[in-house]
């Protein structure tokens, strides 16, 4: 039987989840979130819990957005012989980078319009955990396998932003989910400018179809077109009608492209689509990190439980793993 990857500590008690529950709603409940979370940070696991306990390394907001299936699976029943996958299995744990260059812009990577979960979406590089493999090192080796950048010893430090619950399909009118995970988002702050992390990326054309380098200004607008919203957050007028991209070429090479900012402004429609857009999550993710910079107040919503950023605000120094996989086709995808 796998391991568990997601465990809860409900009154002081051990719990696995179930693929089917919530892990906002066991945690949070009712409301909109995020929920100050209480994480331990284990080899190939994560520990969550809404009190204090021993061994707990951060406080981390937790997150899910407003149209989630599994929120609205605890609320109605299911239709008779409509089956989700079988109480055995778990939620899964994934991790993604939300790589920082010196000069304060983020990496965001484009997923191949070929895979079959997710097309066409802009996400920071990540995935699946590996069992025994510590978060960090996780995060440093999907960064690797998707962008080649192996980043040098002793030249970045780190922090846990947030935590995001995860469903593929996204919404039930897509249909219903084969895919959970808890997504930890780490910031990983490099002493490299842009420029020079851009000379040595190779992205994997398995997975990757092109990337871009977000400053503060285009991520803010980008996060403040929360999904599941009603109506948007104030957007700056003065904003550019694109933004500069490398596109992956069918020789194998890459060339400019200038993205339309609209793209980087969609939401997640009612129907499957295979637009181009941002994922949810990663708009959660850069949310957090405007307010890592200081660069946005953080908002109040649902409960409006204050965020108490407790260890995980105190950046680390973390020596890159001394072996990493060479690059190729990953499995499945969190996003």
């Amino acid at each position: 039987m796998a391991a568990t990857r997601v465990l809860l500590l409900l009154s002081g008690r051990p719990e696995s989840v179930s693929f089917a529950q919530s892990v906002c709603g066991l945690l949070g409940g009712s409301g909109l979130g995020p929920w100050p979370t209480h994480c331990g940070l284990k080899r190939g696991q994560l520990v969550l819990s809404d009190k204090p306990f021993p061994g707990a390394s951060a406080r981390l907001p937790l997150q899910r957005p407003p149209f989630c299936p599994f929120a609205a699976l605890d609320q109605q029943p299911r239709a008779p012989g409509v089956e989700l996958p079988p109480n055995g299995r778990g939620v899964d744990l994934g991790v993604a980078v939300i790589l920082q260059s010196s000069d304060q812009t983020v990496l965001l990577t484009r997923r191949t319009s070929t895979l079959k979960v997710s097309p066409n979406l802009w996400v920071p590089p990540g995935g699946h955990v590996e069992p025994d493999e510590e978060l960090l090192d996780g995060g440093l080796r999907e960064l690797w396998e998707e962008s080649g950048l192996q980043l040098p010893q002793g030249q970045f430090s780190w922090v846990p932003l947030g935590l995001w619950e995860s469903a593929y399909p996204p919404k039930l009118s897509w249909g219903l989910p084969k895919y959970h995970h808890i997504v930890l988002y780490l910031l990983v702050i490099s002493q490299e400018s842009q420029q020079q992390l851009q000379a040595r990326i190779q992205p994997n054309a398995g997975e990757v179809s092109a990337f871009m380098w977000l400053g503060p200004d285009i991520a803010a607008a980008v996060a403040a077109t929360e999904d599941g919203t009603e109506t948007l957050k104030h957007l700056p007028q003065d904003l550019p009608s694109s933004v500069p991209a490398v596109e992956l070429a069918e020789n194998g090479g890459a060339r400019p492209l200038a993205l339309p900012t609209s793209t980087l402004l969609r939401t997640t429609p009612a129907t499957a689509d295979r637009r181009e857009r941002v994922s949810s999550g990663t708009k959660f993710a850069l949310t957090l990190w405007l307010q890592h910079l200081g660069s946005v107040t953080p908002l109040p919503r649902g409960s409006g439980a204050h965020l108490d950023p407790g260890p995980a605000r105190e950046e680390q120094s973390m020596d890159l793993p001394p072996h990493l996989p060479t690059p190729g086709i990953w499995k499945a995808k969190c996003l």
